[in-house]
């Protein structure tokens, strides 16, 4: 076994995260806010990302498990892991960290 560790994930410069840590935790609740004030943060537009690609993701899987009948038993564990996943970007946002979210994360739908 190695001890390769992989390298970190890019932070930005911090006072751009400083200056907009609080936009990019609004990300996750309503991902356009940082749209629309903070939209040359780097770091607010990548959690900007993240919470539309999120949002997305959650249209998407309310409109398929709500159709298909036997699928909506799966609704509640679906919606749950959506909510984990906007508490894990909310997290990360709060400690200036930009780590992309489980299963999705790596979608980039701004720029």
């Amino acid at each position: 076994m190695s001890d390769f560790q992989p390298p970190p994930y890019p932070q930005n410069d911090s006072k751009d995260v400083q200056d907009n840590k609080v936009m990019a935790i609004l990300a996750y609740i309503i991902f356009f806010i940082p749209l629309l004030a903070a939209r040359n943060s780097p770091f607010a537009m990548y959690h900007a990302n993240q919470g539309l690609t999120l949002f997305l993701v959650a249209v998407a899987a309310n409109l398929v498990f709500s159709i298909i009948p036997f699928l909506g038993l799966l609704l509640p564990f679906v919606s749950l892991a959506i909510f984990a996943f906007m508490i894990i970007g909310i997290v990360n946002a709060s400690k200036g960290e930009r780590k992309p979210l489980p299963l999705m994360g790596n979608v980039q739908l701004l720029k």
